[in-house]
């Protein structure tokens, strides 16, 4: 089971945010993820002033059907898609879409497709199939690329476990589908109505909108 914790001291500008992997039978933790530490990279690049105010503060999780892959939706727009190894985790893959902060991930059932909500009024549509299946066909090499990037990230202290997706794949990561929504995105689904698959959106008003994906 996965949770969010966010902590912060009062006397320090910087804030710390944990994606934790939990044993829920002996209440505590197996693994934690640092997102301000992947956060930290990203900002050593060129970046509008608006990004670098928007902390790495998880908003959503969404678990795929297989059970071993889950995103995480947070504040500096980024999704980032985690892989469940035995009692740890690893960062297969992180991209951005959203211009603000992604309110709402969701994994569409049976499938690597990937729903996202925006602060932005933006509902996205992402095939992360290519980088899950291709990371999980052959162990033998996952467990390689592990230690490696295990033993080079071995003077720096922290619990994350991060198996980064080179640029050239990152950069081929793009929504195949995004709707102007019009207002905050608060929550989202993917279910299927008279057996076609639609998105429901809920949002700032009293009112869920409903849209329909005939090409999925």
């Amino acid at each position: 089971m996965m949770a969010v914790k966010w902590t912060g001291g009062h006397s320090s500008p910087i804030l710390c945010l944990n994606v934790i992997l939990w044993n829920l039978q002996k209440a505590r933790p197996l693994w934690i993820a640092h997102l301000q530490e992947d956060e930290a990279e990203d900002m050593e690049g060129p970046q509008s002033p608006s990004q670098l105010l928007n902390p790495a503060l998880a908003h959503s999780v969404s678990v795929a059907s297989c059970g071993n892959i889950f995103s995480c939706g947070a504040e500096d727009g980024k999704v980032r898609i985690f892989r469940v190894t035995g009692v740890k985790c690893e960062q297969a893959l992180g991209f951005k879409g959203h211009t603000l902060g992604v309110a709402q991930v969701c994994f569409l059932p049976e499938s690597y497709l990937l729903l996202t909500g925006g602060n932005d009024a933006k509902v996205m549509l992402w095939d992360v199939s290519g980088a899950v299946e291709k990371n999980q066909k052959s162990p033998v090499k996952q467990s390689q690329r592990k230690k490696t990037k295990r033993a080079a990230n071995a003077k720096q202290a922290g619990n994350i476990d991060t198996t980064a997706v080179d640029g050239e794949e990152h950069s081929k990561v793009s929504p195949k589908m995004s709707i102007e929504h019009g207002d905050k995105v608060n929550w989202l689904m993917g279910t299927k109505i008279k057996g076609q698959q639609n998105i429901l959106v809920a949002d700032q008003t009293s009112c869920i909108t409903v849209y329909p994906l005939n090409e999925f």
